[in-house]
């Protein structure tokens, strides 16, 4: 029970992609944020499309299941279509009556990360991340965070992302947006578009829009080959752990568990049987007196127990 905790991973990296735009989105939520802004708003609800890396947000005072459902209805399904998927972790506030309710109205499959397992949301987790950093880079007081959102969420959306090559906005809308610095200081972009006739112009957007099909396809190239790069780095890590249905294991403490408490605590509990293995590394366990856990366990959570 007080056996190291096992840090390489047992199974390789499974990446996740989205085929088409807006069809995968993943939500979460940044806070309680201390000291509260001066309206009073403790909480960040966050959502990110996976294929253009499209970020949505807005701060709450607190953040309800009837505020995630109607986020997800204002924010997502009216701008930008039905999504196909979406993912959050097991938080209550995203995992209700209302939220499930306008899934099954408009058919929308919703996947739950594994428990403590928030890099299968990772998407979401890394524009929480840098979110945060531009925020904290615009800020001049403390509780005028809440004014400065808007601006963060402009400069990430305008921003080259390493995982496709380009900014969210243009594979979004397929041209590059207006920048604050090129109205002060007219860019060359600017100073052209000023000369041309309404003529021009026109043919010039249209021309932009019909290359919008294969900026999107150079972005699922550089895509791919950037998923490729980050599993063959995470893959050299992997230590196959395998499990079977049958199997005894003991499972890891989590940091939010009573029995984590203290520098001589247990890190592990136990034992489990193995229920079920699930693709991608989860796994079901159950009690040994046969009560089945409710949420799936990532492997690399567990390790065998052995008599």
């Amino acid at each position: 029970m007080h056996g190291d905790v096992i840090r390489a991973p047992p199974t390789e990296l499974h990446s996740m992609t989205a085929p088409w735009p807006c069809s995968i989105w993943g939500m979460d939520v940044i806070g309680t944020i201390d000291p509260p802004a001066s309206n009073g708003h403790r909480f960040i609800l966050v959502a990110i499309e996976y294929f253009t890396k499209w970020v949505e947000a807005a701060s709450y005072k607190h953040v309800t299941k009837k505020v995630v459902s109607n986020f997800l209805r204002n924010n997502i399904i009216c701008r930008f279509g039905v999504p196909e998927t979406l993912i959050t972790d097991n938080a209550k506030n995203l995992n209700n009556d209302m939220v499930n309710g306008l899934c099954e109205q408009f058919k929308i499959r919703h996947r739950n990360s594994a428990i403590y397992r928030s890099q299968m949301n990772g998407a979401v987790e890394a524009a929480n991340k840098n979110l945060k950093k531009i925020i904290r880079k615009m800020t001049e007081a403390h509780r005028d965070w809440h004014e400065k959102l808007p601006y963060a969420l402009m400069a990430y959306r305008t921003t080259i992302r390493t995982s496709t090559g380009a900014t969210s906005y243009s594979l979004m809308y397929g041209m590059e947006a207006v920048l604050p610095a090129e109205v002060e200081i007219p860019s060359l972009r600017i100073l052209m578009e000023a000369q041309i006739e309404e003529a021009e112009w026109i043919r010039e957007r249209q021309e932009q829009l019909s290359l919008i099909d294969e900026k999107r396809l150079n972005a699922v190239c550089h895509g791919q080959c950037y998923q490729q790069r980050m599993a063959r780095a995470y893959n050299k890590k992997v230590k196959p752990r395998l499990f079977e249905v049958g199997d005894k294991v003991l499972k890891q403490i989590l940091p939010m568990q009573d029995e984590a408490k203290g520098k001589f605590a247990p890190n592990w509990q136990g034992p489990f049987i193995v229920k079920k293995v699930l693709s991608g590394g989860a796994l079901i366990l159950m009690e040994m007196d046969g009560q089945v856990f409710p949420q799936p366990i990532n492997a690399d959570m567990c390790k065998k127990f052995f008599i």
